[in-house]
C-alpha cells in the first residue's frame, strides 16, 4: 500500500476536515477535546440537538486506555448505539490480544518467531503493509523490523487499532464521534454542540503557552514522547535510544499514519520536517527540542 493512494482515498468527501483557530477569537469557546502533556481530557458537552444521543465511554487494555464519545442519530436507538459502542470496545481489546507484541500468543509474536508469514491473516498483511509504507515514507525512520527483538508495530499498532474501532462505528451508523487513546485521536463528523469537534492541542512541554486550537470534522493527531520516557523511540539507523526532540505532534487523515509520522519525528529529529512539505495530507505540529 502506498501512502499517496492511502490520503487519496480519504477526505475526499468531508470537506472542511481541519481548521486553525485564531486563538484569541477562541477564547470564550470551550474545546470539547484536550490534547497536551497535562491533560489528555475530555470537556463537558455544551449541548446536544435534540435529535441525537451522547455518549462518553472508557475502556482499558493491557496497553492503553481509550475514550470514545458517540454524537448518534436519535433513530439509531440506545439499544443500537450500545451494539455500536460494543463493538468498537470489542475491535480494541481483539487487537490488543490478537496483534500486541508484548502477548507471547499474539499474531505478530508468532510472526517474530517465523511460526506464520503476514499472508496467514489478511489484517496482519494489512499491518505489515503499513509499516513498509511508513518505513519507505519517512526514509526508514520508522522501521518495525529495525526495533530490538524483531518486527514491532508498536509505533502505529494503537493508531491502527483506533481506525479500526473507528470503522465499526460507522458500520452501525455513527458518523459522529470522537476515540481518544492518550496524546492521540481521531474525530469525525460534529460534537454534540452541532459543529465540528475543538481540539485544543497544548504544547508538551511549555504550560504556559497557549494551546494550538483546531476545528476537525474529520483527521486525527498522533503524538510521540509526551510520556517523558527517554528512550522510548529507538533511531533505526544506529540501534540507540532517539533523543532530539521531547516531543513530536502530526496531524493528518488517519491515526496509524500520524502516529507513525510522529514517531519517526520524534527519531530523525528537525530533518523529518521535510516529509511534510510539498502537498502533503501530514502536517508536524510540534517538533520540541530537548534542551
Amino acid at each position: 500500500m502506498r501512502i499517496e493512494e492511502q490520503r487519496r482515498g480519504r477526505w475526499t468527501d468531508e470537506q472542511p476536515r481541519t481548521r486553525w483557530i485564531d486563538q484569541k477569537a477562541f477564547r470564550h469557546r470551550r474545546p470539547d477535546l484536550r490534547l497536551g502533556s497535562r491533560s489528555h481530557r475530555l470537556e463537558r458537552a455544551g449541548g446536544t440537538a435534540g435529535d441525537r444521543i451522547s455518549v462518553r465511554h472508557t475502556v482499558r487494555t493491557s496497553t492503553a486506555e481509550y475514550s470514545l464519545l458517540l454524537n448518534a442519530p436519535e433513530w439509531l436507538g440506545r439499544r443500537g448505539i450500545g451494539e455500536a459502542l460494543r463493538d468498537a470496545v470489542a475491535e480494541l481489546r481483539a487487537i490488543d490480544f490478537t496483534y500486541g507484541p508484548n502477548q507471547p500468543d499474539s499474531l505478530v509474536s508468532k510472526l517474530r518467531r517465523g511460526e506464520i508469514g503476514p499472508e496467514s491473516y489478511p489484517p496482519l498483511a494489512d499491518l505489515v503493509d503499513r509499516c513498509a509504507a511508513m518505513r519507505a515514507a519517512t526514509d526508514g525512520w520508522f522501521d518495525a523490523w529495525a526495533v530490538p527483538g524483531g518486527f514491532d508495530p508498536g509505533g502505529l499498532l494503537g493508531g491502527w487499532a483506533v481506525e479500526r474501532a473507528a470503522a465499526r462505528l460507522r458500520a452501525a451508523g455513527v458518523h459522529d464521534y470522537a476515540v481518544l487513546a492518550g496524546a492521540d485521536l481521531t474525530v469525525r463528523g460534529h460534537a454534540a454542540h452541532g459543529g465540528p469537534w475543538r481540539v485544543a492541542v497544548h504544547h508538551p512541554t511549555d504550560g504556559h503557552r497557549a494551546p494550538l486550537v483546531l476545528e476537525m470534522t474529520a483527521g486525527a493527531v498522533g503524538t510521540s514522547g509526551v510520556t517523558g520516557r527517554r528512550g522510548h523511540v529507538v533511531d533505526p539507523h544506529t540501534g540507540e535510544p532517539a533523543d532530539q526532540l521531547v516531543a513530536a505532534t502530526v496531524v493528518g487523515p488517519d491515526l496509524a499514519v500520524a502516529d507513525a509520522y510522529a514517531t519517526a519525528l520524534y527519531a530523525a529529529g528537525p530533518a523529518g520536517l521535510a516529509w511534510f512539505r510539498n502537498g502533503s495530507d501530514y502536517r508536524a505540529l510540534f517538533a520540541h527540542r530537548r534542551r
